[in-house]
């Protein structure tokens, strides 16, 4: 009998003048010049595919894992953190079907930068590109997303028991 679950996961990080913005392991440019405020390096794409990695198992949230209070995930490249979050599920004998995505933000444009994101993403879970699906859209200038107060995002993670 297979034996599957899904999780979600959710974050959001404030925009701030002087922080790189990194989406998806990807280095961009707002126009603006605006980058993503955190601890880490604040890759809210990759954050919530871990989210959703753990409450697909009950494990919690990233926050138990790598607490932004300790010093040594102060500007961790999230990748790496993915790596160990996916270690974590395969401990305990469980495999990463897929995952799928949507990132909320007003700029920059993220089409041209998306399948650069997937493979990089893929590559860190030892999944194909087309397991990990990333969408981008607007919040049509609602909410904090729509005011480029913040970028946002939503995943969904499908495990199955190995």
């Amino acid at each position: 009998m297979q034996q599957l679950r899904i999780g979600n996961g959710y974050d959001i990080h404030r925009l701030l003048a002087g922080r790189p913005l990194i989406l998806g392991g990807q280095p961009l440019q707002h126009p603006e010049g605006l980058g993503l405020d955190g601890h880490s390096d604040a890759d809210v794409l990759v954050h919530a595919i871990m989210d959703a990695l753990l409450g697909a198992l009950s494990l919690g949230d990233i926050g138990l894992y790598f607490p932004p209070d300790d010093p040594q995930w102060k500007g961790a490249d999230s990748l790496v953190l993915l790596e160990q979050v996916v270690g974590l599920v395969r401990q305990r004998g469980w495999s990463v079907v897929n995952v799928d995505t949507v990132v909320v933000a007003e700029r920059p444009k993220l089409k041209p930068h998306i399948a650069a994101m997937r493979a990089a993403i893929a590559a860190r879970m030892g999944l194909e590109p087309d397991q990990v699906g990333v969408k981008a859209t607007t919040n049509e200038r609602l909410g904090p997303e729509g005011r480029e107060e913040g970028i946002s995002c939503q995943a969904v993670a499908l495990l199955q028991k190995d």
